[in-house]
């Protein structure tokens, strides 16, 4: 009696377990069907199923099977969300490293946090390698704000040096901005500035303040400067009318072709205005001195040549009174001839003496004529 109630018992200790067993089986089922199956509940399920006693017989071996069937679909989900983790935080390292070759840490601090929010979010690669790829990762945005940190303090560095120079040119553009040097002084503010830009900045806290103070040295120079050439340009423009109008008027002068000793002496006084006027400026000054000068050669070359001109006209008119008195000399002593061969003639001693006399004034009236041809030789002689 007491082995069939034994037997009894066992047979229903087996359906339990059996029962038990599906239901298991079918929650093995559902899960790897989910597409968002969670790793953990297929543990649970698997650790309640080993809990089942196990009869040692082929139905229990079939659904031992089934039910691994259906919890490796999920293990085998979880390995390849693994590889995909794992792909993933390979590639936030790859990044990370990238980024480590620039040293633009402004830039790229955004961008490296970003990673690590993104690293965060990416499920587990496995136990094995969660430890490796962290380290892997965490060694590169380590050395990454390392690297930061150390610009940061060479930044500081930096902005205390070009702090203390940027100062320096302070006083520099100080001294300078009363200056009436023009030139030299804009040269020195050009190099100053060149100087500024390159020493960098002196930092946020500073930099505004220093720029305003070395800004306004070189504002109140440019300002006095620009005042000066404005008044000079507008001077040069006076001198500029002045000097075209003395062209017109030599230019006038010039086309009258007449070289009388008023218009030299005019042309002369022009040169002397042209003098006293002052420049006209950079850009108009050798133009206009140009035109100006041509006119004055070109009537200075006429001068001469009227001069030359008239001297020979003179010269000539010498010749011409030498060789008339020279004709004269010889038509005087031919008339001298001509009265001593009629002299011997004549009858009386008053008419002799009249025609001695008469031959007298024609000798006298030939040695004026010599001596005037005389002064006329040497007067071309000197010439």
């Amino acid at each position: 009696m007491f082995n069939e109630n034994e037997e009894m018992y066992e047979v229903s200790d087996f359906d339990t377990d059996v029962n038990e067993k599906k239901v298991l089986i079918e929650e093995a089922k559902k899960l790897a069907e989910n597409e968002d199956a969670d790793y953990n509940e297929a543990v649970k399920l698997q650790k309640r199923f080993r809990r089942i006693p196990s009869w040692e017989s082929a139905y229990d071996e079939d659904l031992e099977e089934e039910f691994n069937k259906y919890v490796d679909v999920v293990f085998g989900k979880r390995r390849e969300q693994f590889g995909k983790n794992e792909d993933l935080k390979k590639e936030l390292i790859h990044k990370a490293n990238v980024i480590l070759e620039s040293d633009n840490f402004n830039k790229f601090t955004k961008e490296m946090n970003e990673l690590m929010d993104e690293w965060k979010k990416i499920g587990s690669a496995g136990r094995e390698l969660d430890d490796q790829l962290w380290e892997a990762f965490n060694s590169a945005r380590q050395k990454f704000f390392d690297g930061k940190h150390k610009a940061w303090e060479n930044m500081q560095s930096g902005f205390a040096n070009a702090k203390k120079v940027k100062e320096e040119l302070i006083l520099k553009a100080k001294s300078l901005e009363e200056s009436e040097e023009w030139r030299k002084t804009s040269e020195a503010y050009h190099d100053m500035m060149s100087e500024w830009k390159k020493v960098g900045s002196a930092g946020r806290e500073f930099e505004n303040d220093l720029w305003d103070a070395f800004n306004e040295s070189r504002q109140k120079f440019y300002q006095r400067r620009n005042a000066f050439y404005e008044a000079l340009h507008s001077e040069q423009d006076e001198h500029c009318a002045k000097k075209e109008e003395l062209i017109a008027q030599a230019k006038a002068i010039l086309d009258s072709e007449k070289f009388t000793r008023e218009q030299t002496a005019q042309m002369k006084e022009f040169g002397i205005c042209w003098k006293e006027i002052g420049s006209a400026g950079k850009n108009k000054e050798n133009e206009l001195w140009n035109q100006f000068r041509g006119i004055m050669d070109e009537y200075f070359a006429g001068l001469k040549e009227s001069n030359e001109r008239r001297h020979q006209q003179w010269r000539q008119r010498l010749i011409d009174a030498r060789t008339r008195k020279q004709e004269l000399i010889q038509n005087q002593k031919r008339q001298i001839q001509y009265m001593e061969e009629e002299k011997i003639g004549l009858l009386g001693q008053r008419a002799i003496d009249d025609m001695d006399d008469k031959i007298e004034e024609k000798e006298l009236f030939i040695q004026q004529l010599e001596a005037e041809i005389n002064d006329i030789e040497k007067t071309l002689e000197k010439d």
